[in-house]
């Protein structure tokens, strides 16, 4: 893993903030659109976010950006236990307010979209001649 600017995962990122505010701010009675599938594009942000400044093998990156929403939700979970609560209401909504098992699925859907996404571009890099 080095340090490597990436301009193209820079307009990604951009792209997906874009995306994740409007379901944070129009989106909010959309249903599972604004929960599973925002979380799923949270991760895919993420994985954008440190593409834009890492180099490093796509799976390496894919995992981290997953790890960040686990430790999110794991952050949730004992918020919950400990019985606190998150005073800042824009907070709230980028951190979430409550664990669920499913938010771990989307965040794995997401993880598992960012390598569909990343080796189907490589191969056909790949496969057209040079």
């Amino acid at each position: 893993m080095k340090i490597q600017f990436n301009p193209r995962a820079l307009v990604a990122a951009i792209l997906l903030f874009v995306v994740l505010v409007v379901l944070a701010t129009v989106g909010a009675r959309w249903g599972w659109v604004r929960s599973f599938l925002g979380d799923t594009l949270a991760v895919i942000w993420v994985y954008y976010v440190f593409k834009t400044v890492l180099r490093a093998p796509v799976l390496l990156l894919a995992s981290l950006a997953f790890g960040v929403g686990a430790l999110v939700e794991s952050g949730q979970y004992l918020v919950a236990q400990m019985g606190w609560r998150v005073p800042n209401p824009v907070l709230r909504v980028v951190l979430g307010s409550t664990a669920d098992w499913w938010d771990v699925a989307a965040y794995a859907l997401g993880g598992l979209a960012v390598l569909v996404i990343e080796l189907s571009g490589t191969s056909r890099h790949h496969a057209v001649p040079r």
